[in-house]
């Protein structure tokens, strides 16, 4: 087996199970592996360590698969499979909803592999060489685990490009998913199109956020800024909210938002919708002196890395600090940020400044996250991404 060796003083985070080994921390790479190949991991002293996948084009050069020499295969792959599926069949109730995440990565010892069920269709993204490399045997795992007989490829994201590996999508297996199809939630029905909706169509890690708002929309004037297709809208909707103005810069988004308000035989005239910019729109708001009861700010990734969070930070700033303008007193602000660059302390931090500047009185009343389809390793903190917080204003 090729094998990768290890700096003095750079195994501690291997020793501690973390399942990333940066390029820094290799002193040699013997043999000559392919992209995605298995590799042992060994220590400066020569101690087998465990074994990983090899990326030669990604600051991360290797992503571990056990902290143990063992063979990986297609065995391998069933078990830790199997594992994750019989995970989500504790956690999720299946009234609950048919649409969840199966497999999340690292935090499910498979790196870079992301599976999410929707009814009859798994959608796969591939994200790293790893997951590449082994990506057909994957799939005639998953389809050997779950029934499931149509899988689709959602391997559309950025951080492929890190990995050396191109944009894919189609089928794996099976049919491709109609352009537009219907999940459920809570006894809420919601139209996604798994081919090119945002992430794998929906926004799965946000279902328990989206019932916390419906639990506190009762009577309240929302407004719902980066609303994609308007899955808070809809729970605010579900929960009695008055009326929801909701924002995003996709027309089409927008389109499909309407939808399902209109799917869950609510009025139209209790929902508005507006594309543009957000940063533009709330400006204009504060500027004609609106207010809301509830303000939810879902904005997509500004910090994809640690690097990058100094400039997302002023972004995460200036829309909290004209949601907080905007609210009445009593008003509830609910924000997140699904950047892994951004600590969920740090994030805190930014809210506190915004409403500092805003010159408003708050305190959080709720801390949000990820769903617990999304479970967050011990040993990969950086696996705990979504963070959100509930506000109210004095």
């Amino acid at each position: 087996m090729n094998t990768i060796q290890l700096k003095p003083g750079r195994d501690k985070s291997v020793r501690q199970r973390h399942p990333w080994i940066f390029s820094g921390a290799v002193a040699r790479v013997e043999g000559n592996p392919a992209a995605g190949e298995t590799v042992l991991v060994r220590s400066a002293g020569g101690e087998a360590l465990g074994v990983a996948a090899y990326s030669p084009a990604s600051q991360i050069r290797a992503r571990m698969w056990a902290w143990q020499e063992m063979a990986i295969d297609r065995a391998f792959f069933q078990r830790q499979l199997e594992k994750a599926i019989h995970l989500r069949q504790a956690l999720i109730d299946p009234a609950e909803s048919n649409a969840y995440r199966l497999v999340h990565g690292e935090s499910d010892g498979l790196p870079g592999i992301v599976v999410d069920r929707y009814g009859d269709w798994l959608v796969l993204q591939s994200l790293s060489a790893g997951a590449e490399y082994w990506k057909e045997v994957i799939v005639e795992c998953l389809v050997d685990c779950t029934g499931v007989r149509n899988v689709y490829e959602r391997s559309d994201v950025d951080v492929r490009k890190i990995e050396g590996l191109e944009e894919r999508v189609g089928v794996l297996c099976g049919e491709a998913p109609p352009t537009s199809m219907q999940v459920c939630e809570y006894g809420l029905k919601f139209s996604v199109d798994l081919c090119t909706g945002q992430k794998t169509g929906f926004y799965l890690d946000q279902r328990y956020n989206r019932r916390v708002v419906q639990g506190l929309a009762q009577g309240r004037q929302v407004l719902n800024c980066f609303c994609y297709t308007g899955g808070f809208t809809v729970h605010a909707l579900a929960g009695g909210a008055a009326e929801v103005l909701s924002v995003d810069s996709s027309a089409e988004a927008l389109e499909r938002g309407a939808e399902n308000v209109a799917l869950n035989g609510f009025p139209a005239d209790q929902a508005a919708w507006l594309q543009g910019d957000v940063f533009q729109v709330l400006r204009s708001m504060r500027d004609q002196n609106r207010h809301f009861d509830l303000i939810i700010l879902d904005p997509p990734k500004f910090a994809p890395t640690a690097a990058q969070a100094e400039r997302a930070a002023r972004g995460y700033k200036d829309i909290n600090l004209l949601a907080f303008k905007m609210l009445r007193p009593g008003g509830l602000l609910a924000t997140f940020s699904c950047s892994g660059g951004v600590s969920a302390d740090l994030f805190q931090k930014i809210v506190a400044g915004a409403a500092l500047d805003a010159h408003v009185e708050a305190r959080i009343v709720e801390r949000l996250a990820q769903g617990r389809d999304h479970p967050v390793a011990l040993n990969f903190p950086e696996g705990a991404y979504l963070k959100g917080l509930v506000c109210q204003v004095a």
